[in-house]
């Protein structure tokens, strides 16, 4: 975590345009956010993604205020659903999630403006709550994690983007041409919003070698009950069958060696001997529809910091474009 600075000024001065931090049961994205928001000028920060279970919409819009003035204007605020794994970590049902994201934003958003909340939805409800301090009045981009039809139309009728988790590029095209659907159902102009898209790269001196530092990852998703209709639809359903019922059987490492090379190519995991190779393999993300692209990178040594030092040095502010 104390690297975490020290790794943000060095992306801003190659160039990139963001820096990311989602939240399950890792350390808290807002501490590293201000982290980074402190000690750059021109970096963006955002969320990728806050879980609507995890805070209320106020405590939310004040995190949010408060990043923002932190980095002075340079927050991009990423909102999900949740998934029913989570949502039991805080003692709570996901249920209706169309309807708590759209009530979520809603609330979320008069917060921001400074407004006072008196507001009684079905599902949430914001009484006398206004901001002890007056909000900048920017208005803040707000993203929406989806890939399913309802949610991904969602995003485009009430948000700025949608971010995607976990799509090829064939599944990006999908998403992005119901997002354009849904903005189009507002009125509103898709080509003024985004498509973000997460793909997570790993580079060792073998393949074999990032591979296994991605396979974590890809396990974890391929167990997870709500990717199960994500993964099936871009053709792994066989594979994830077998991978939950060794897991049953045989625990996580059991489900993990049934990786096949077709599943692993198939999903966005990039395993490489250099970064040039992983610009190579996004590029069909960006034909797709993706107007920004995220780049978790996973370690394949203990030396994380040594290795992302290098991926970073890799860049250069003409290069980078999109990724982030």
């Amino acid at each position: 975590m104390n690297a975490i600075p020290g790794l943000a000024r060095l992306a801003e001065e190659h160039g990139f345009d963001c820096a990311w931090g989602g939240e399950a049961n890792n350390k808290d994205p807002t501490v590293m956010l201000s982290a980074i928001a402190a000690v750059t000028t021109r970096l963006k920060v955002g969320s990728a993604i806050y879980h609507i279970l995890g805070r209320t919409p106020a405590t939310l819009a004040l995190q949010a205020a408060g990043l923002d003035e932190l980095s002075g204007g340079r927050f991009l605020l990423g909102i999900g659903s949740s998934n029913p794994t989570i949502a039991k970590w805080h003692g709570q049902v996901l249920d209706h999630p169309l309807g708590r994201v759209q009530e979520y934003i809603e609330i979320t958003r008069a917060a921001l403006r400074g407004e006072k909340l008196n507001f009684s939805g079905k599902y949430y409800t914001a009484q006398n709550f206004k901001m002890a301090f007056k909000p900048s009045g920017r208005t803040m981009p707000i993203y929406l994690a989806a890939f399913g039809s309802q949610m991904t139309r969602l995003a485009g009728r009430i948000t700025d983007g949608v971010l995607i988790n976990m799509a090829n590029p064939r599944e990006v095209g999908r998403i992005a041409a119901e997002f354009r659907r849904g903005a189009a159902e507002a009125g509103k102009d898709s080509t003024r919003m985004e498509i973000v898209c997460k793909i997570r790269c790993s580079i060792a001196p073998r393949y074999d070698v990032a591979r296994d530092a991605l396979s974590h990852a890809l396990t974890y998703y391929a167990l997870a009950d709500y990717y199960r209709d994500l993964l099936g639809r871009m053709g792994f359903a066989s594979e994830v069958e077998a991978m939950r019922g060794a897991w049953k059987s045989g625990g996580f490492h059991a489900a993990r060696k049934l990786i096949t090379d077709q599943m692993f190519n198939g999903l966005p995991m990039v395993a490489a001997t250099s970064a040039a190779e992983v610009v190579e393999q996004i590029k069909p993300y960006l034909e797709a529809g993706a107007t920004r692209i995220i780049l978790p990178y996973v370690a394949a040594s203990d030396d994380v910091v040594g290795e992302l030092s290098s991926f970073i040095n890799y860049w250069t502010p003409a290069t980078t474009g999109a990724y982030h």
